[in-house]
């Protein structure tokens, strides 16, 4: 695995909460379900530019799927209750639990969530941030 590097320069200040966050998902990035898809979708004339993220969440029903905002990280956790109506003879489906989590970015909202066929779609807008600038007095001193 390669090492993220650091984010130490006398330039950069304030930005180690960056760099926990970078080693924080270098450490998560090894688990590979539920497979998911993050795609950049073109703004229109009635929705900002958005990101989409698409998890493969087949045999969920919406009642076993939660999605949280924590902090400020999207989590999206599965939960497949066992129903003692069903008497398997082959069970080749396991009713595995999930939780993923993708840290966001200050200012990302959730847009919505939506489930069809099988597919879970969280869409990300980033509102355009207003441009501040300010002037800083300065104090003369003797």
């Amino acid at each position: 695995m390669s090492r993220v590097p650091s984010l130490n320069s006398p330039f950069l200040l304030g930005f180690d909460e960056i760099e926990r966050a970078m080693e924080r998902t270098a450490r998560t990035a090894g688990d590979g379900y539920p497979p998911y898809n993050i795609e950049r979708m073109a703004r229109t004339e009635t929705s900002p530019e958005r990101l989409r993220i698409t998890l493969a969440v087949a045999g969920f029903t919406q009642d076993e799927l939660e999605i949280l905002i924590e902090e400020s990280q999207l989590v999206i956790r599965g939960r497949q209750g066992e129903g003692p109506e069903r008497h398997f003879l082959h069970r080749g489906i396991a009713a595995r639990q999930f939780q993923r989590v993708f840290l966001l970015a200050e200012g990302m909202q959730v847009d919505g969530a939506s489930l069809e066929n099988g597919l879970l779609a969280i869409d990300l807008i980033r509102p355009e941030p207003e441009r501040v600038v300010k002037r800083v007095k300065i104090a003369v001193r003797d």
